[in-house]
């Protein structure tokens, strides 16, 4: 927060409209709240008996889908031209990249590799593969390298101190830059949408200060933590 309150002060410090007409919630999007809710809650169950979340999420969105447009009286058709479908090819592309590389091998000598740093220095293994994974997310993105580093550690057995950092690297390194998520993907595809422009190159400079402060300073108190 501090790092992002400093970078962009000078946008802070504009004038903002301090009287915005506000927009009353149509039937549709409370509906479509209903819907996300239930939703919530179908996953949440489904979780806690251990079961794949694929189906019921898609099963989930189609009857939302198509429950607010039915009360709106809209056309599915209509919402469908809306949906981002070239992600779809970059998901499954994510999926078939863990696979291919889960069919070589790769994640057998990765999992010898961090059990054998664990058991040598668990600190240091714990530091390393954090900060690791971290940046290796905005290469391969966080979806498969996050799958890829759960395949590895249910074959080497590690502390808990490692899984913890994998964690938090999986979880802040894609803050980096643009290709690190999915969900930064598809917001900066929502944003250009409605007019406003993001690239790359302005993404990365502020990530290059924020991730790195965020990242650190969240390994280091998981280690003061024990």
């Amino acid at each position: 927060y501090l790092v992002l309150r400093l970078m962009e002060r000078s946008h802070l410090r504009q004038d903002c409209a301090s009287q915005v007409a506000a927009t009353p919630l149509t039937l549709g999007g409370k509906a479509a709240f209903v819907g996300i809710v239930l939703t919530a809650l179908l996953l949440v169950t489904v979780s806690a008996f251990d079961l794949s979340l694929g189906l019921p999420t898609a099963l989930a969105g189609i009857g939302t889908a198509l429950g607010v447009s039915a009360l709106a009286r809209r056309s599915p058709i209509a919402l469908m031209r809306d949906i981002s479908w070239g992600v779809l090819p970059l998901v499954s592309g994510l999926f078939v990249l863990v696979a291919a590389v889960e069919s070589t091998g790769v994640v057998g000598v990765l999992a010898n590799l961090l059990q054998q740093a664990a058991k040598s220095d668990p600190v240091t293994a714990a530091w390393g593969a954090g900060t690791l994974l971290a940046f290796i997310s905005n290469i391969m993105n966080n979806l498969p390298a996050g799958l890829i580093a759960s395949e590895t550690v249910a074959q080497a057995p590690v502390p808990r101190l490692v899984i913890d950092n994998l964690l938090i690297g999986v979880d802040l390194g894609p803050n980096l830059s643009v290709t690190g998520s999915l969900a930064t993907i598809l917001w900066l595809q929502v944003i250009r949408r409605e007019g406003e422009a993001v690239g790359f190159l302005q993404f990365l400079r502020v990530g290059a200060v924020a991730m790195p402060v965020a990242l650190f300073t969240a390994l280091g108190a998981r280690l003061l933590i024990g």
